[in-house]
């Protein structure tokens, strides 16, 4: 047989798989261009973690008290999820799709399985607990998603363990506002294939319960959204960024990064400045409107509709404008944080609450409160152009007799910035 038409008589993709799967079971042939890289590469690693496709399979929880740590640990994840979660039941409730959320390491958090006449797999595998990665199942979406990061959907054959073979899931990864891996949201059907994307279904919503983990652990940040057109603002298509108080990009979405140039969302060592990022100050940023859009230029020419907001750790907070913009007020944080309940721990909503005890009664655990950081006295912190006004650049240059490279460094900025602040023309040094 021609080994570039290696499968003439297989009309149907199923077949195709089908037989793929097959000859690189039984014979070691590789599937090129039949899977993805990624189900092949996962075949691969499953080959080594298990004796044979054709073992049983058990969808097992872990054990009562990891279910419950993986609930504790993980109360913002779940929480962004409950909040997502009837828009997405709105959309699939016709289909015959159930969605779950796994944890960074494949257990399940959050599942919508309601029990469908023909489904017997979904009736065990969908049950919060139940470990979906790869060393417990073999290839599935959300275990491969959690393994790699990347989104990705197995349907039919392409499941390692036959007795799976009759499941069809797509799955795609949520990350923190660290870029690192928070969790995984799946859908599946079991029996019938899906009859759209269902790649870009789960992309969608994932990102969409991405962003409000984004926001809900957003402490401390001046948040901008925008978009290219200002119905997108406000939609699960906006690209958000978080400004530290030394004026760094603290995090960004996928859609931020893009719009940007930063490159794909991931654990960054190197920090980008708001000046590179939007060619503006923070105190520019905070002027934004709070509600509604307005334009924004980004340092690559782009023009975007964006608008700002404070954040705080109990959530939002009016922007204070002028001199003090760019300063992140931690006693009114620190006041509510003391006062807060001690009953529930911190960050985690009654929602999350209820979920957690549904699934697992012996409470006991709690998470430890978070404290508020402790707010550096005036004179102990550095002087930094974000929390100062024009008055202060001039008593600076005058402290320093006007050199202007000595000023600059104490206000940790560069001399170009000075220059815009004051209004003048750029001149080569101030130093006299």
């Amino acid at each position: 047989m021609n080994a570039s038409v290696p499968f003439p008589f297989f009309a149907s993709k199923r077949a195709r798989v089908e037989l793929a799967r097959q000859r690189y079971f039984e014979e070691g042939l590789l599937p090129s261009g039949v899977v993805s890289d990624a189900v092949y590469e996962s075949w691969a690693r499953c080959q080594r973690l298990h004796a044979s496709p054709s073992e049983k399979v058990a969808f097992q929880p872990v054990s009562p008290s990891r279910t419950h740590l993986a609930l504790q640990k993980n109360h913002e994840l779940v929480q962004a999820w409950l909040d997502e979660l009837p828009k997405l039941q709105s959309v699939l409730g016709a289909t015959s799709c159930a969605a779950m959320l796994t944890d960074a390491s494949g257990v399940i958090v959050g599942a919508t399985c309601v029990g469908r006449a023909h489904e017997s797999i979904m009736l065990i595998a969908a049950r919060v607990g139940v470990n979906l990665c790869e060393e417990a199942v073999g290839t599935t979406a959300p275990g491969v998603a959690a393994r790699t990061g990347l989104a990705v959907s197995v349907d039919g054959a392409e499941h390692f363990f036959d007795a799976v073979g009759s499941m069809h899931c797509a799955a795609a990864p949520i990350r923190n506002i660290r870029g690192q891996l928070a969790g995984v949201l799946d859908i599946s059907s079991e029996a019938i294939p899906f009859c759209f994307d269902a790649t870009a279904v789960v992309g969608l919503y994932a990102a969409a319960i991405e962003n409000r983990l984004f926001l809900s652990q957003a402490s401390e940040h001046l948040v901008v959204r925008f978009q290219i057109d200002p119905a997108l603002v406000d939609s699960n298509f906006v690209a958000l960024v978080g400004v530290d108080k030394n004026g760094d990009l603290a995090w960004a979405n996928n859609s931020a990064s893009r719009l940007l140039g930063l490159g794909p969302v991931k654990p960054r060592a190197e920090t980008t400045s708001v000046e590179a990022a939007f060619d503006a100050t923070t105190s520019q940023l905070a002027s934004l409107p709070r509600s509604g859009s307005g334009l924004l230029r980004l340092a690559n020419g782009l023009m975007v509709w964006a608008r700002s907001e404070m954040k705080v750790q109990d959530g939002h907070r009016d922007l204070v404008l002028g001199v003090d913009a760019g300063r992140l007020d931690l006693d009114a944080a620190n006041s509510r944080t003391h006062t807060a309940s001690s009953d529930t721990p911190t960050g985690m909503t009654p929602a999350v609450r209820i979920h957690l005890e549904a699934v697992h009664s012996e409470s006991g655990d709690s998470l430890e409160p978070m404290h508020a950081p402790e707010q550096q006295a005036p004179s102990q912190r550095s002087p930094r152009l974000q929390d100062c006004g024009k008055d202060l650049i001039e008593q600076t240059l005058a402290a320093c007799e006007g050199n202007l490279t000595r000023a600059a460094e104490i206000l940790g900025v560069s001399r170009g910035l000075i220059y815009r602040r004051l209004g003048r023309p750029a001149r080569p040094s101030l130093s006299v």
